[in-house]
């Protein structure tokens, strides 16, 4: 299994970007995939994941409303539209994934990084004030 995340790079306050998770080598309607994010000095903290098996998506408090992930199962891709960038969203960003088989309705329960088996190289996001 291999994840390449792209789509950083510097934005204003207030700007958006689309980040971009490149899967291969996985059966994707059987993986959870999500998004998660590490700033200078800060531990990781997941933020979103999405299982298209079932179409279910789950965010974390701090980015609701204002980051929408999605997936395109037929180019294996996961996205993370990020909009109404602040600041503090300045960080490395990472896609990571989690073998769930054929369950469903379990994306909540995984998106945590404890749950991931595969990642990807960060990509980052740095927001000017």
């Amino acid at each position: 299994v291999q994840l390449q995340a792209s789509g950083g790079g510097l934005v204003q306050a207030g700007g958006f970007l689309r980040l971009t998770c490149a899967a291969s080598g996985m059966k994707f309607d059987e993986y959870v995939i999500g998004w998660f994010r590490q700033a200078p000095g800060r531990e990781r903290e997941g933020l979103s994941c999405i299982s298209s098996s079932d179409a279910t998506t789950y965010y974390v408090n701090s980015v609701k409303g204002r980051f929408t992930i999605s997936s395109d199962t037929a180019q294996n891709t996961v996205y993370l539209q990020m909009n109404s960038l602040k600041p503090e969203d300045t960080a490395d960003y990472y896609c990571a994934a989690t073998s769930i088989g054929t369950m469903r309705g379990v994306v909540k329960v995984v998106c945590n990084e404890d749950r991931m088996d595969y990642w990807g190289k960060g990509t980052l996001v740095t927001v000017s004030s």
